[in-house]
């Protein structure tokens, strides 16, 4: 198998170019969606004989399903990776070993988070399963701002070995002020409500589905008491404290303060609108 590879990317220069290389072992025809990169990205791209094509970034649903319907897509199969990810020998190798025509229309790959040059190994959170490899034509990305998955219109899903390592690469600055925005994101999402062409949430199903499933009982928990229960599961129960200091450091902000920051978005949201609502039925003095 020699898939199509699609990466999203925006000043990506940190990493950019450990992803093409691995990407090069399995593909020739490699298309990097960058989002107007300030830096180097586009020329690391170029030089390592990538295809860069510009489009503005409205969320990462939106921005792969764009590749998905307007990309010069050759090849029977696509593999999507982000800038960040790198795939490991054992992944290269599965994907080298997959015939033409596998059994399956989607596979499921595993990732491992590197984080403060850590790679975690506990917590519930590293590795995870996405589906990122499947045959042209039937896969498709949930059309959500935060927390997107790929779906199968048709066929079964399997899982390979090996890995992909999201290696975050930026300063404790930028993380932070990226889980700031993707905050936002969360918010509104929780707003939307369901929307066709979502995963469906399954305890019994795929990692996809049983994750969904997870996370909708999340949300139903109290606002606020809900994050340090989340963080107590991770870091405790799960063992996210073997990781040592950079897992503490990463429980700490990607369970708890994350997580606190969207319940306190949602609860300033709700306030402001009991506020604008009770104004309006204000009598008149």
């Amino acid at each position: 198998m020699r898939p199509t590879v699609i990466l999203l990317s925006f000043d990506s220069q940190e990493t950019l170019g450990a992803t093409l290389s691995s990407a090069r072992l399995v593909s020739d025809e490699i298309f990097v969606v960058d989002s107007y990169s300030s830096d180097g990205t586009v020329e690391i791209a170029r030089s390592l004989g990538a295809v860069v094509v510009q489009h503005p970034f409205e969320h990462y649903g939106a921005q792969r399903n764009w590749a998905i319907d307007n990309l010069p897509i050759t090849r029977l199969w696509q593999l999507h990776l982000d800038a960040d990810e790198l795939m490991d020998s054992g992944l290269v190798a599965a994907i080298q070993a997959l015939p033409d025509e596998p059994a399956h229309s989607g596979y499921f790959l595993r990732r491992y988070v590197r984080f403060l040059g850590r790679v975690l190994r506990h917590g519930g959170l590293s590795p995870t399963w996405h589906l990122r490899l499947f045959r042209t034509g039937v896969g498709r990305c949930e059309d959500r701002k935060y927390d997107q998955h790929f779906l199968l219109r048709s066929g079964s899903y399997g899982q390979l070995k090996g890995a992909m390592l999201d290696d975050h690469q930026m300063p404790l600055t930028e993380w932070t002020a990226r889980h700031n925005r993707w905050s936002d994101s969360e918010v509104a999402e929780l707003d939307a409500g369901g929307i066709s062409g979502r995963l469906r949430p399954n305890a019994r199903g795929n990692p996809a589905e049983r994750k969904r499933f997870l996370r909708e009982k999340y949300n139903r928990m109290p606002l606020f008491v809900r994050s340090f229960g989340l963080f107590a599961y991770r870091y405790f129960f799960r063992l996210g404290f073997l990781d040592g200091t950079e897992g503490f450091i990463f429980w700490v902000l990607q369970t708890f303060w994350a997580h606190f920051l969207i319940d306190a978005k949602i609860w300033e949201k709700r306030r402001a609108a009991r506020l604008a609502a009770g104004t309006a039925v204000k009598p008149a003095s």
